[in-house]
């Protein structure tokens, strides 16, 4: 586990990275973007592993779809996780394909006892082929399903018990869901088990006005820097991470926030020694 807090690793800050090695804590990628073998793309990659704690996060295996997962795409990921031993291993608790039919968007699921049986299947044929346990992430939703069985954060304790997966707190869309849905992200974060909290990311979206889309184009704004702090508070110190993909800054204002990150988790830093 890194000792201190990350930033994803975008292609616009990759040379960069490589040939400056500033002090990061991890770097985490989409596990999709390093499939196949392109040998340029993969050997940064490789560099950039050996002296820094690697994160793979996937963005389209869809374990809440009713169809299981694609074989191609879970082949992938094992040679992907063979090849860079990385330190987490994480994807949505949420669906994006069905039949064949991909959406681009990470679509929620309705929280109930089916919907749970169905991603714990899923989540246990992914661990089962990785040998290893994985991180479940909560999304952020623009829309809520009649009949919820489970509050969000219940939810996510009921996949990780059942499963033997961990979790990855996406603190941005636990606000996101607040501001969308009037969801209590305080009490979510108390309700979420602690002991299953592999990491935390952190982000920052658009409001549209009627809306707030988790569009990761912004920096982290200040209601997500205190849920941050909460989380500290209830949940622990975990490493946490700054997440970027569009209007990407310079690196420079990645760094920062990433110290930010840090600086608020030192009161908590005995926590991590534990």
């Amino acid at each position: 586990m890194p000792a201190s807090a990350g930033i994803g690793l975008r292609d616009p800050h990759v040379i960069e990275i490589d040939d400056t090695r500033p002090a990061i804590g991890w770097l985490e990628v989409h596990s999709e973007n390093y499939f196949g073998h392109d040998r340029h793309r993969n050997s940064r990659l490789h560099r950039l592993r050996a002296d820094y704690p690697l994160s793979l996060h996937g963005v389209g295996l869809s374990l809440g779809s009713v169809d299981p997962p694609d074989p191609k795409h879970l082949d992938e990921l094992v040679t992907l996780v063979d090849r860079y031993q990385p330190w987490l291993v994480s994807e949505h608790a949420c669906w994006g394909s069905i039949g064949g039919v991909h959406s681009n968007n990470l679509l929620p699921l309705p929280r109930t006892r089916e919907a749970v049986d169905v991603l714990c299947r899923h989540v246990e044929q992914l661990q089962d082929r990785l040998g290893r346990r994985i991180a479940v992430e909560n999304v952020s939703t623009y829309l809520e399903f009649a009949g919820a069985e489970y509050s969000e954060a219940g939810f996510l304790a009921a996949v990780a018990k059942r499963s033997g997966c961990g979790l990855l707190v996406d603190l941005n869309n636990l606000y996101v869901n607040q501001i969308n849905h009037g969801a209590d992200a305080i009490r979510a974060i108390a309700d979420i088990p602690a002991d299953q909290v592999f990491a935390y990311h952190l982000a920052g979206g658009e409001d549209r006005g009627h809306t707030l889309i988790d569009t990761h184009s912004r920096p982290v704004p200040a209601a997500v820097w205190a849920l941050y702090e909460h989380a500290l508070t209830v949940i622990g110190w975990r490493p946490a991470l700054i997440e970027r993909d569009a209007d990407i800054p310079p690196l420079s204002e990645l760094l920062a926030e990433m110290r930010r990150a840090d600086d608020l988790a030192e009161p908590h830093v005995i926590d991590r020694d534990r």
